[in-house]
């Protein structure tokens, strides 16, 4: 009889204390799957940095805010700079601007670097042709060909550091 009576008395001092633990497990459970889709549906940070993009970003790094629901509604297109999987190395982002779209004649040069001859296509069905904005310091569709649209994560659209160039991203 003792030792229920020492049960009732235990239970009736945490049950205050396990209904805040499970009200703030709750809460924090709540937080995080928001996180969580906002991060992947809508919006999510990113750092990139190289010279490929000078002088639209710098070369020492940039935060950028990446917009994922153009791309769900298709409303990434010429002059947009986005975010991409490497067709090379899936563990690796890149960033470029879009150039043409499917059914896009695009004229590029091969190798500016050592001549200026140019190469003209028509972008396929399904894909998009990304170039750096300095075309003699980035490695683009020129060597990778036309990317598949399903690698492209988003579409940068805000800059948050350095402080000195935070906004909109120009184009």
């Amino acid at each position: 009889m003792r030792a229920a009576k020492l049960l009732q008395y235990a239970f009736r001092q945490w049950k205050p204390a396990a209904k805040e633990v499970l009200g703030h497990s709750i809460l924090l459970a709540q937080f995080f799957s928001l996180l969580h889709l906002t991060e992947t549906y809508i919006c999510s940070p990113t750092l990139v940095y190289g010279p490929s993009m000078l002088p639209t970003l710098n070369l020492t790094g940039d935060v950028l805010l990446v917009d994922k629901l153009s791309l769900l509604l298709g409303k990434v297109g010429p002059g947009d700079v986005v975010l991409v999987r490497s067709p090379q190395n899936p563990r690796k982002c890149i960033t470029k601007r879009i150039v043409g779209v499917e059914g896009d004649t695009v004229t590029f040069l091969v190798d500016p670097a050592r001549s200026d001859r140019s190469h003209s296509l028509v972008v396929p069905k399904g894909h998009v042709w990304i170039q750096g904005d300095n075309i003699y310091a980035s490695k683009d569709s020129r060597q990778l060909g036309p990317i598949p649209y399903g690698l492209i994560l988003g579409k940068v659209f805000y800059r948050v550091w350095p402080p000195e160039d935070f906004g909109p991203l120009g184009q």
